[in-house]
């Protein structure tokens, strides 16, 4: 468990703290600093960011099938399990792709297009968060147990 709740730890603060910067950074208007914002992202994305997502639904997999007192036809266990995949999913598909469009923008010189794909990165990544808070309250409160 402590492995599971540290990664969401990582996971879900690391989101936080993009969410808070990335508004900061769209707020600025500064194009050097939307272009430093997005080249950062290749690194935290893969190296912080979807590992700790992994570890969460691995660990979280785990827990269930180690403890007889879990089973995946518990609501909140496939709840969580099913939020957690769509974050997953959501950070794999969408915000990979949004972020590979604002990096080729910002090579490019397209300071416009840079700005609106870290938009819609911005807003993946609030549904991440939100997600991820509604997969913590199924945790903590296991409706259905």
């Amino acid at each position: 468990m402590l492995v599971h709740v540290l990664a969401a730890m990582v996971w879900l603060g690391g989101l936080v703290a993009l969410t808070a910067l990335a508004s900061h950074v769209l707020r600025s208007s500064d194009r050097e600093a939307v272009a430093r914002f997005i080249g950062s992202l290749r690194v935290v994305g893969p190296l912080v960011l979807a590992p700790a997502s992994l570890l969460v639904l691995a660990f979280g997999i785990w827990m269930v099938v180690d403890d007889a007192a879990w089973d995946f036809g518990q609501t909140w266990v496939w709840l969580a399990l099913a939020l957690v995949v769509v974050a997953v999913l959501v950070g794999a598909v969408f915000l990979s792709r949004s972020a590979l469009a604002a990096e080729r923008a910002v090579k490019a010189g397209d300071d416009v297009q840079a700005t609106q794909q870290l938009r819609h990165w911005s807003w993946g990544i609030r549904l991440i968060v939100l997600l991820l808070v509604v997969a913590t309250w199924d945790m903590v409160f296991k409706p259905g147990l």
